[in-house]
């Protein structure tokens, strides 16, 4: 199969590489199995680089395999793309586990609560996680981190 690509596609294909192993390696590493799944056909797609007029965002590392370069990696659209990510990545999974924690509490107190005759019925899992999740985005749209306190070998 040959596909043709221009020295600006191919450019912008070694970006969508870079991103997606990002991904797949920023927080675990690149010795874990999701990154060798993908390690062969990084190299192969890296290996083209010279032949695609981009040989200047490709290097040879010490232990012989291909890498994006800084060049490419520092490029301030690159950054933004992967600062966005993270950021958004930092939020969501941050309002999901907290909601998941309060919705616990939440469940635990009505257990206990449901032995008294005439309590009404809970609203559903989804109802209620969409509630908390709702209260957390407000106060973090307008308050970010601010009034955040973490509690060091307690429970809040």
């Amino acid at each position: 199969m040959k596909v043709p690509f221009t020295p600006k596609e191919y450019s912008r294909l070694l970006e969508l590489v870079y991103y997606g192993l990002h991904v797949v390696t920023a927080y675990q590493g690149p010795d874990t199995s999701a990154s060798k799944r993908y390690r062969d056909i990084e190299q192969k797609v890296l290996a083209l680089a010279e032949s695609a007029g981009c040989g200047d965002l490709v290097e040879v590392m010490p232990n012989g395999y291909l890498a994006i370069s800084p060049q490419l990696a520092k490029q301030e659209p690159v950054e933004q793309i992967l600062s966005e990510h993270t950021n958004d990545a930092f939020w969501h999974e941050l309002v999901t586990r907290l909601s998941d924690r309060d919705y616990a509490a939440d469940q635990a107190k009505r257990h206990l609560s449901s032995l008294t005759p005439g309590l009404e019925p809970p609203p559903s899992l989804e109802q209620q996680l969409k509630k908390i999740e709702e209260t957390y985005w407000k106060e973090f749209e307008k308050h970010d981190l601010n009034r955040v306190v973490v509690l060091k070998g307690g429970h809040g």
